[in-house]
């Protein structure tokens, strides 16, 4: 009897933490950025989740060169091109739809901010902030279908 109780309580907590680890994993995939103007690429790194721009509405400037991460303010980074580029990183599961402690980068001006995730329906909120959460930005991603 003991022994019956110990698997069926082993198998219950294997059920209950794989749906756990998928739950966590359903911010993986590409997600279009507000007005579409790129596709991020969300992915498993170590533990954490990043991720990375795929794809870009407009890769070039109007002379032709690939768009470069021209306002990074390190000095040594702004010849990186913007596809191909990490703009969030570090984010762990914390519990249903929400991913926390990560960063997320923003080209347009070379800044870095502290960054949450809920993961409503189809759309992912990122919330980009500087100290507390309340003083900040949210702008939402789309999956791509």
């Amino acid at each position: 009897m003991k022994r019956l109780f110990i698997l069926i309580a082993c198998m219950l907590l294997f059920m209950f933490t794989s749906s756990l680890a998928q739950e966590a994993d359903d911010i993986i995939g590409e997600w279009y950025t507000a007005e579409g103007k790129s596709l991020v690429k969300i992915y498993k790194c170590d533990d954490l989740y990043c991720g990375e721009i795929i794809w870009l509405k407009e890769p070039k400037y109007d002379d032709g060169t690939d768009k470069i991460d021209k306002n990074n303010p390190d000095e040594s980074k702004r010849t990186r091109k913007i596809i191909g580029l990490d703009i969030v990183w570090g984010f762990k599961h914390k519990d249903k739809n929400r991913w926390t402690h990560g960063k997320i980068y923003d080209p347009d001006n070379g800044k870095t901010y502290s960054c949450k995730i809920k993961l409503v329906d189809n759309e992912l909120k990122l919330r980009g902030y500087i100290g507390i959460s309340l003083i900040g930005r949210t702008t939402v991603w789309t999956k791509k279908s």
